[in-house]
């Protein structure tokens, strides 16, 4: 088997306070980050018996990740094993970076977002060319509010050209043609962002060759379809993967519709649709977009 599975564990704390996100500054208890590093060592040791099928890992948790040791560990021990294609995670880039030295280059990659305000911008530049020194796979972006316009530009002029720089649309906001073609002129995949898209009924490749995995081991075809389709540790959800049409209105958040059928993703992200680097380093968008004019309300954080 060839699955794409995203891990999001019960880790809720991050150290960043941004308005646009609703965990910024949630702390967990002790007996919460005992929890999440229990069930992310269950997971990883699920994946790593997993030697008769090729895995490609995305953690996507509520919090921030890479501040807690267990996940930097985590990372580096799967990013060695043969049937792991790709082990990524997003973050806001915060931790420290030394621990890389222990992962394989090859196989680990990072979804890094910047947030202006929450982090000195020469000191996040500083990280992400550390990351590039290291010939870490990473990509990098902005949520696009007026405010961060700026601060998107000066990143994309900064950056190495090789290294992909995305512009997520904020969460309820609209964009004018004019403000839509400022931010595309910074990441020209922005229009696949700034409206969501219309799913339903349509292909998806979740719950097929795609999954999501809570703390608890159950799988769901996607972060957002709350039907189970059975569990990671006894094997029932094996039974249960098939094509399947989308059963939402809309698609609105990047780790979801990447998975649409009907979207030219697969093609555009070719080689990296878990860590968001596309394939062609001056990506464009592509014809077939099902777009719904709408303020989107993404249930996931970027």
């Amino acid at each position: 088997m060839d699955l794409s599975i995203l891990y999001r564990g019960p880790l809720a704390s991050c150290d960043y306070d941004c308005p646009y996100c609703p965990f910024a500054k949630r702390r967990d208890s002790r007996e919460q980050l005992r929890a999440d590093r229990a069930a992310l060592e269950r997971f990883a040791g699920w994946a790593t018996a997993q030697t008769g099928d090729r895995l490609s890992l995305l953690f996507t948790p509520w919090g921030e990740g890479l501040v807690r040791s267990w996940y930097r560990r985590t990372l580096a021990e799967l990013s060695h094993l043969p049937h792991i294609r790709r082990v990524a995670i997003q973050t806001n880039l915060s931790c420290r970076t030394d621990w890389l030295e222990d992962a394989d280059p090859g196989t680990l990659a990072l979804w890094c977002t910047y947030h202006p305000g929450q982090t000195p911008y020469d000191r996040f530049l500083a990280k992400c060319r550390d990351l590039a020194d290291r010939s870490v796979r990473h990509s990098v972006g902005v949520v696009g509010l007026p405010e961060h316009l700026v601060e998107a530009r000066r990143l994309r002029a900064d950056l190495p050209a090789h290294v992909y720089l995305w512009i997520n649309a904020a969460e309820g906001h609209t964009y004018t043609d004019a403000e839509a073609d400022e931010w595309t002129a910074i990441d020209p995949l922005f229009p696949y962002s700034r409206h969501p898209h219309r799913s339903a009924g349509l292909p998806c490749r979740t719950g097929e060759s795609v999954i999501s995995v809570d703390g608890e081991g159950t799988v769901r075809r996607c972060h957002f379809v709350p039907a189970e389709l059975g569990s990671l540790y006894d094997g029932s959800y094996r039974r249960a993967l098939r094509p399947r049409a989308c059963p939402l209105a809309v698609c609105e958040c990047h780790i979801g519709y990447v998975h649409l059928e009907s979207l030219p993703l697969y093609d555009t992200f070719a080689g990296g649709v878990l860590e968001r680097i596309p394939a062609d380093p001056a990506p464009r968008v592509r014809p077939a977009l099902t777009l719904v004019p709408a303020q989107p309300l993404r249930p996931t954080p970027p």
